[in-house]
């Protein structure tokens, strides 16, 4: 993934901090277990509701202003949700729907059936209750029993960290037992404010 579009595709989350607080929800998961060394959780998220568009090899930046209009309007609704987290608006104007809060982190998908980028939805959003996009090229889905082999790391998501942290995880996965039942899949939970060194990434891959 090309280091610019890491930049401005977790910039909602920088939430004005160069130390790695980014001040929003977070999507909450179970711990299931530990390698502190290298900073490996096993984790299950037993449901996350996620607004997703298509990535395409030239259209990243569009693919999040897609979201990024979503959450901040784009969309069927009639009740108002507070932001929690700052946004920078696109000089576009957007129909005004629900404002939707944003929640880290942000995952970005590129298997081989496509590229995706999703956002994660508060957590007392529902299936039924996320507001339906007004744009046809966003969906809403639902994860369930999502359990991941998750590694984090600091510095950017540059395409050379990236696989460095996936061979790791992977090299880890391998020695333990687990058993890969997707492709990577990257996230990004600070924005361009934040010193490399406070940020967090992270890979994650789900396994059996």
């Amino acid at each position: 993934m090309k280091k610019v579009l890491s930049i401005v595709i977790v910039f909602l989350l920088s939430g004005c901090s160069v130390v790695g607080e980014n001040g929003v929800e977070s999507a909450p998961y179970s711990l299931i277990s530990a390698d502190e060394s290298l900073q490996i959780e096993i984790r299950n998220y037993d449901s996350m509701i996620l607004v997703s568009t298509r990535m395409s090899k030239d259209g990243e930046n569009s693919a999040f202003r897609k979201l990024f209009k979503y959450i901040t309007g784009a969309n069927e609704g009639a009740k108002e949700i507070a932001m929690t987290a700052p946004v920078f608006m696109d000089d576009q104007e957007v129909n005004r729907g629900v404002e939707i809060a944003m929640t880290a982190p942000v995952f970005m998908d590129e298997s081989e059936s496509g590229s995706a980028m999703s956002f994660v939805m508060p957590n007392d959003f529902t299936l039924q209750s996320t507001p339906k996009p007004t744009d046809p090229d966003v969906w809403i889905s639902e994860v369930k029993d999502y359990k991941v082999a998750a590694i984090q790391f600091s510095g950017t998501l540059s395409d050379s960290n990236v696989a460095e942290y996936t061979q790791v995880l992977t090299e880890w996965m391998n020695a333990n037992g687990h058993i890969a039942s997707s492709q990577p899949i990257t996230a990004g939970y600070n924005g361009p404010l934040t010193i490399p060194m406070f940020r967090r990434n992270e890979v994650l891959i789900e396994i059996q």
